[in-house]
């Protein structure tokens, strides 16, 4: 069982309803594989654009982007291996898109807590760069920011591919190696 204090991780690469799944998928809670628990939601905006609403954040004026938030349990799974499966599961060469979703909101970004996260959030950034992008030519566009203030996703958002297991899934999010 858990025996590490449980410590956040913020990841935005596309739709959160896929990113959610993805993590889920791979790190279920009932398999105590480190992650505790998530939640889709909001972040990474503009200071005055206080809990906003999806439909608000659909339209580009917060910047917010569309993220997950993990809490996870180093003793389990270090924050380095959940930067690398971020970057396993989409493509972090598009700017402000992920498929057919096209938008700031669908960045990719991480959102770093500590100056450690930040310092790992770099190192593996440039690891997975020369390993998997500069072989085909590719930049890693992933912004890297201290993260900000949280706004949980409406409800209906939360677990949404678990809930409607034939909702709408970005093919960008699996495994790309």
């Amino acid at each position: 069982m858990s025996s590490g204090t449980p410590e956040i991780a913020t990841f935005a690469e596309g739709c959160f309803w896929g990113v959610e799944h993805i993590f889920l998928k791979y790190y279920p809670p009932s398999e105590n594989k480190g992650i505790l628990k998530t939640s889709v939601g909001y972040t990474g905006g503009k200071e005055d654009a206080k809990n906003p609403s999806y439909r608000v954040v659909c339209t580009g004026s917060t910047d917010h982007a569309e993220a997950v938030r993990i809490e996870f349990d180093p003793s389990i799974v270090k924050y380095e291996e959940l930067v690398e499966f971020f970057y396993r599961t989409h493509d972090p060469t598009t700017k402000n898109q992920q498929g057919k979703d096209v938008g700031t909101q669908y960045r990719s970004a991480i959102f770093y807590h500590t100056p450690e996260q930040l310092e790992i959030a770099q190192r593996v950034t440039e690891e997975v760069q020369k390993k998997h992008f500069d072989p085909i030519g590719k930049k890693i566009t992933t912004d890297i920011v201290s993260a900000g203030e949280w706004w949980d996703a409406e409800d209906y958002h939360q677990k949404y591919l678990f809930k409607n297991p034939d909702g709408y899934q970005c093919p960008n999010h699996r495994l790309h190696w």
